[in-house]
């Protein structure tokens, strides 16, 4: 469990100044300035520097002004419920991409959450670890939910029986989100996971500079040099060819000032970025 020092930290990460008994209304604040707050990002992974995913490890990420993907994210997110009083469980889960089945691998860690002290107890689908997930808490209830210019549908899941199915709204960055059941005690059955994102030069993340966040109106994302603003209008991009501009958008729009990072260690992502946008723009142009 966290320290109160270490929540009120926290929370001042989110932009939330006060600590709460954990209400629905309270855990909708909290999510929703998470995903406004604390961007999903591929940085480290990108950088050759992946940080672990033990709870503790990543709580500190957010402390000192960092971020990560899924298993930081949620993991973190989690131990903020869970020491607010919130009672919070752990289910494997799948991302379906485009062009592939649905799911569940355990690349991704699925949360819900319900309220302490509840004679019926209500689930609330709970996920600040994928960038354009819902931008509140959706209730583990089959129906349609419309967040700003996303509609997002909850129904069973037909890969495993009594589990969940999360579609998301195209176009998208993925199809949908299959769970299962079965609760998961700790990160160990992530670990394998985590090290092939992480550290394996199949790994999607291994060459792709990635960076999403939710806010009411919509998300925002930079793939490489490719900034992405998506509203109820549509979906705007604009391509970036300047260090100092990458660097206005990784700060401005995300709060990624990439701080960990030395002056040189900038420049050279930077430099890697441009470089694989490069030979991007060339295949696509043969």
């Amino acid at each position: 469990m966290m320290t109160r020092e270490e929540i009120k930290a926290y929370l001042t990460r989110l932009g939330i100044r006060e600590i709460e008994r954990p209400t629905e209304a309270y855990l909708f604040e909290l999510h929703k300035a998470h995903m406004k707050n604390i961007p999903w990002e591929t940085v480290d992974i990108f950088a050759g520097r992946p940080a672990s995913i033990h709870v503790r490890e990543s709580v500190q990420l957010i402390l000192n002004g960092r971020s990560g993907y899924c298993f930081h994210l949620n993991g973190a997110f989690s131990e903020l419920l869970r020491s607010l009083g919130y009672r919070v469980f752990w289910h494997r889960s799948g991302i379906q991409p485009h062009g592939g089945e649905p799911r569940i691998d355990s690349f991704h860690i699925g949360v819900t959450v319900s309220l302490p002290g509840e004679e019926e107890e209500r689930r609330w689908i709970v996920d600040v670890g994928l960038g354009d997930m819902p931008y509140e808490p959706l209730p583990l209830q089959a129906g349609a939910y419309k967040q700003g210019p996303f509609t997002y549908t909850v129904r069973d899941s037909e890969v495993v029986k009594n589990g969940w199915r999360l579609d998301h709204d195209l176009p998208a960055s993925f199809i949908g989100v299959d769970f299962a059941p079965e609760v998961v005690p700790d990160m160990e059955e992530f670990e394998p996971k985590h090290a092939f994102y992480s550290r394996s030069a199949d790994s999607p993340w291994a060459n792709l500079f990635l960076i999403q966040h939710r806010n009411a109106s919509g998300s925002n994302e930079l793939r490489g040099c490719i900034f992405s603003r998506r509203e109820e209008q549509g979906i705007e991009r604009t391509e970036i060819l300047t260090k100092s501009q990458w660097l206005e958008v990784l700060g401005d729009v995300f709060g990624e000032r990439l701080v960990h990072y030395s002056g040189q260690e900038r420049d050279d992502l930077w430099k890697r970025v441009l470089n694989i946008h490069e030979e991007w723009r060339k295949s696509a142009s043969l």
